[in-house]
């Protein structure tokens, strides 16, 4: 097999955070601008948290710039790590058969496993050490790396590759994520995707866009084959 980089989305993918994110977002908009409306018009599916707040921000009318972009995450991850512990257990949790997949692929040679998600690594950590799996991502690609889903994949997927010793080029990459955009990243490195329908997308909506294979969730028996296998 060819050495094999997976690269885990987070939310709506690994985990549903019982609205933990929107809320922390909505906090720092009204903590540094009096806005807690900010993000309401839009959908947060699949972007990257600073590509969040540059929208949020133009919305409201302040300037954007690197420093109140800055000045918002920075908010945002301070009350993420205070709202996160208040969601009651039936509606933050790891999403079924995610927990295994990360394991399996761990145990075997040739794979290595990180995260490539729109959060920035500080905020990742937060959402992921609540339910316990956060120390068995070891690289990534994170929303302060970069603003764009395609380079942040890209970063990660090459993360990944220099952690197995070849090329990104003789890797097979597969990107594990919930939405389209998650799809399109994917196809903009050349990658594979595993779709699943635990966040706002069902599986033929993600198929559609482009997947090679989705499923409702990872309990599917043939999720870890195309994990794993692949074609």
């Amino acid at each position: 097999m060819r050495p094999t980089v997976l690269l885990f989305d987070i939310d709506g993918t690994l985990v549903t955070t019982g609205g933990a994110g929107r809320r922390s977002m909505a906090l720092a908009f009204e903590r540094l601008h009096q806005r807690r409306d900010a993000c309401d018009g839009f959908s947060m599916s699949g972007m990257t948290d600073r590509a969040i707040v540059r929208m949020g921000l133009g919305i409201i009318g302040v300037p954007v710039t690197e420093e109140t972009i800055s000045a918002v995450v920075d908010a945002y991850v301070a009350h993420l790590a205070e709202e996160v512990p208040k969601v009651d257990e039936r509606e933050y949790r790891l999403h079924p058969g995610m927990r295994e997949a990360v394991l399996e692929a761990r145990s075997r040679s040739g794979f290595a496993v990180g995260l490539g998600t729109g959060n920035v690594r500080a905020g990742a950590r937060v959402k992921l050490e609540r339910v316990r799996i956060h120390d068995q991502f070891a690289f990534g690609g994170f929303g302060c790396d970069f603003e764009d889903r395609v380079a942040l994949i890209r970063h990660g997927a090459q993360a990944g590759a220099a952690q197995l010793g070849h090329p990104l080029e003789a890797c097979r990459v597969v990107i594990i994520g919930d939405t389209p955009k998650d799809v399109a990243a994917a196809k903009g490195i050349g990658a594979q995707t595993i779709g699943v329908g635990t966040g706002n997308f069902t599986p033929q909506a993600l198929r559609d866009a482009g997947a090679e294979w989705a499923f409702a969730d990872f309990s599917a028996p043939e999720a870890m084959e195309a994990l794993l296998v692949g074609r």
